[in-house]
């Protein structure tokens, strides 16, 4: 039985991934045995090496972090996952929850918040930055009051893409503008269809505009 706790780092962009590495491991009770830069690489090193728990990037490429957790998740139920994000986002959120995630973090968290989340989720315990926190209080609030207005349902950033959709802008446009990856945006389009029930742009813009989300 060790006396640290091991930690897996799966995160695409090797300069953060080794800051985060020598940052761990500046802690005499954690030791990181395995980094990896993609969702699929994750799935494999986790059956490799049994971290006690992995950091988890959800923007990843090939398979991303949610994807992976799932997997992993029915690999082993037992994993213990922090999520780490630059999404402030309670879609994202809710969706590490429903995985099974134990930890969620944004990449801009103080190093100690990346430390007490780590040690907290290796005892078992949930840990979501305070910030995220509120995303809970809303999402229960909004469900206690059985608002069923589709865009109720929508993320502040869901509102501002279909905004700029509304006006007529291409994916690459809307990345522009909100300093995100087109993936991400398309991510965004399809939930906000789904939420929606609508089929393409032009629908999502009709609802927009009836709806006074874009003028």
């Amino acid at each position: 039985m060790t006396d640290y706790i091991k930690v897996m780092i799966a995160e695409d962009h090797s300069m953060i991934r080794d800051g985060l590495k020598q940052l761990l491991e500046l802690e005499s009770d954690i030791k990181v045995i395995a980094t990896c830069s993609d969702g699929t690489m994750a799935v494999e090193k986790y059956k490799e090496v049994n971290p006690d728990v992995v950091l988890m990037d959800i923007n990843m490429p090939v398979m991303n972090g949610l994807e992976a957790l799932e997997q992993i998740k029915a690999f082993d139920s037992g994993v213990k996952t922090v999520m780490l994000t630059i999404h402030q986002d309670r879609e994202y959120l809710l969706k590490a929850l429903e995985l099974g995630a134990l930890g969620y973090i944004l990449k801009d968290a103080e190093a100690s918040t990346l430390i007490e989340a780590v040690r907290s989720v290796s005892n078992n315990q949930t840990y979501i930055q305070p910030i995220m926190a509120r995303e809970l209080v809303n999402e229960y609030k909004r469900i206690k009051s059985g608002a069923d207005d589709p865009k109720s349902h929508l993320t502040e950033r869901e509102i501002e893409v279909l905004k700029m959709l509304a006006k007529g802008m291409l994916n690459k446009e809307i990345a522009t503008a909100l300093f995100i990856s087109e993936k991400t945006v398309k991510n965004h389009i399809s939930n906000i269809f789904r939420k929606l029930n609508v089929q393409d742009r032009t629908q999502a813009a009709v609802y927009a505009i009836k709806n006074k989300i874009v003028e």
